[in-house]
């Protein structure tokens, strides 16, 4: 279904663009006393099904409930255990047989369900910038209200092993991440970071989505000062400030960023890309790209591989256990 003259999103157009996706669906059990280390290589998303478990990032150590949902993006490794002063061992350990379902302990207490969200390169940052190292959006809370629902019909699908499931699975955990990500940022409010704040701003907010609406067109200041109804002295430095980036730079980075993605895709020229974007030369893309991205547009291609949008990671790597 194609709807109609949809509202301008940039944080969906983020998302599409660097190809956010799940990579994996998986299901711990623990009981007793029990203590697990995971070293992540992905973003990962999580959510305490049944039990209570405690998390713990460094130093940090954090209660998690039924509903509990986690996000962990950057960190060497963290711990899930029912006592954070047992010494864990290898997540792997619990995954035996079945990369997709682990078991570890004396019983069944707490039960997670979760997996990794990954990336293409291009804006990646944009996104993961976005999030703390360590989010928790606490079950009680009414921003996790529509998480609660996804986390049952993400039990159901696992528990009802129905045909399509496991990509109903994915699709699940990809919705319950954006949801994630969304509550994180309603909290922040204007406080959220880089361009996702200035969306907070209603003249800037004005702006960021008319450079999402028609990324091909070369923008003048004086236009996005027009369209935020402001003068161009106001609305440059009130840009700057929220976003940490002049418009133009935004609007040039927004238009590079889909050249990425389609150059990863691999169904077009660099050339045909550059014209299609307003670039008035293959050159004068080639140099922006590379200070972009540090690498030409040929080079980035290659570096991508063939229908490097399509590349999956298998379910039996070590990063897919629950994280």
């Amino acid at each position: 279904m194609i709807i109609q003259n949809a509202p301008v999103d940039p944080l969906s157009d983020l998302l599409a663009m660097v190809h956010a996706k799940p990579a994996c669906s998986v299901r711990l059990e623990a009981g007793g006393a029990w203590s697990l280390r995971f070293r992540p290589q992905s973003c990962k998303f999580n959510v305490v099904r049944k039990g209570e478990c405690w998390l713990v990032v460094g130093d940090d150590r954090r209660s998690l409930r039924a509903g509990d949902c986690v996000v962990i993006k950057d960190c060497a490794e963290f711990v899930l255990t029912s006592d954070p002063t047992l010494k864990p061992v290898d997540a792997a350990l619990a995954f035996g047989d079945d990369a997709l379902a682990g078991r570890y302990g004396v019983g069944r207490d707490v039960e997670l369900l979760g997996g990794s969200v990954t990336f293409g390169p291009e804006g990646a940052t944009q996104v993961l910038d976005l999030l703390p190292s360590t989010l928790v959006i606490e079950g009680a809370a009414t921003a996790a209200a529509p998480l609660g629902w996804l986390l049952g019909q993400l039990d159901s699908e696992w528990k009802g092993g129905k045909a399509g499931s496991r990509a109903a699975c994915d699709d699940i955990l990809r919705l319950m991440f954006v949801h994630a990500l969304r509550a994180h940022l309603e909290t922040l409010g204007e406080n959220a970071p880089g361009w996702i704040g200035g969306l907070s701003d209603p003249p800037l907010a004005a702006a960021i989505r008319a450079i999402h609406a028609d990324p091909v067109r070369i923008w003048r200041l004086k236009d996005l000062a027009d369209i935020a109804g402001q003068s161009r002295s106001t609305f440059a430095a009130r840009f700057r400030e929220r976003v940490a980036a002049t418009p133009i730079e935004y609007a040039t980075g927004w238009r590079l960023t889909i050249a990425a993605s389609r150059l990863r895709a691999g169904r077009e020229s660099a050339s045909s890309i550059a014209g299609s974007l307003g670039f008035l030369s293959d050159s004068a893309f080639g140099a922006a790209f590379k200070r972009k991205f540090g690498l030409s547009p040929g080079q980035y291609r290659a570096a991508a591989g063939p229908r490097a949008t399509s590349e999956a990671v298998s379910p039996a790597a070590p990063e897919m256990v629950p994280a």
